[in-house]
């Protein structure tokens, strides 16, 4: 329990957790936007522990621990999803050997899928996106040979029968199409071995290019892949609160 000499005041835990400079944190303040462990603060000059309050800005947690590093990764297409590869193959890892602290990724991603992983060294957060009761949505564009039919876009919708269970999405559209291949955006909440791969194949329409794109609200957008860029800011903080942390 921190006492009334001890701690960090919460005006400047807020601003260097980036919610604004400390002028505008006690604003936030005033206007009884903050809350800690649950609480409206109703007034300046409080002391919390960062490593334990829990805080809240308009209802979205605030990462307050120091040193807690959150990035966005789109791993290149050939890439394994490991920080160290005994078979010397490229790895996830080989990018970020060079960063001062120890991330490790949440989550994976097959060899031949390009796309969005989380990298952290937030235990937590991690336990909490990877644990399937969470359900968070994760978005994959998938290009196919040819049109894709109607009938497979409502299997997938409705469910298709896998060796380890039935598995649908939570939606399914068609964001492009031509004669030879057509894309399909899947939105799921399952994390299975390449399970969107084998939803397709069970469709009949195997994968020619697959890329994650989104987990909860993070989005991959323009970032190329190879790249790393952090998460911070409103994005971060509407990622811990989708974690329910």
């Amino acid at each position: 329990m921190v006492t009334a000499d001890e701690g960090v005041r919460l005006q400047k835990v807020l601003a260097l957790a980036g919610i604004g400079s400390r002028r505008r944190c006690e604003q936030f303040i005033e206007q009884g936007r903050v809350e800690v462990d649950g609480t409206i603060v109703a007034e300046q000059g409080m002391r919390i522990d960062p490593l334990t309050a829990v805080v809240r800005v308009d209802g979205q947690r605030v990462p307050t621990v120091p040193d807690i590093t959150v990035a966005a990764f789109n791993k290149p297409r050939g890439v394994v999803s490991t920080m160290v590869d005994d078979r010397g193959r490229p790895c996830v890892g080989d990018y970020v050997q060079d960063r001062p602290e120890r991330l490790f990724h949440v989550g994976r991603l097959d060899a031949d899928t390009e796309g969005l992983l989380i990298l952290t060294n937030d235990g937590e957060l991690a336990n909490r996106l990877a644990h399937p009761s969470h359900e968070i949505l994760k978005t994959y564009v998938a290009t196919v040979r040819g049109q894709f039919p109607k009938e497979a876009l409502r299997a997938l919708r409705e469910g298709v029968a896998l060796e380890d269970g039935i598995v649908e999405c939570d939606s399914a559209r068609i964001i492009q199409q031509a004669a030879d291949r057509t894309m399909v955006e899947v939105v799921i909440h399952v994390g299975r071995n390449r399970i969107v791969r084998r939803m397709f194949d069970h469709v009949g329409h195997p994968v020619q290019d697959l890329v994650r794109t989104r987990i909860g609200p993070i989005r991959l957008d323009q970032q190329r892949p190879g790249r790393l860029r952090t998460i911070e800011g409103p994005e971060l903080r509407a990622l811990y609160t989708e974690a329910g942390l």
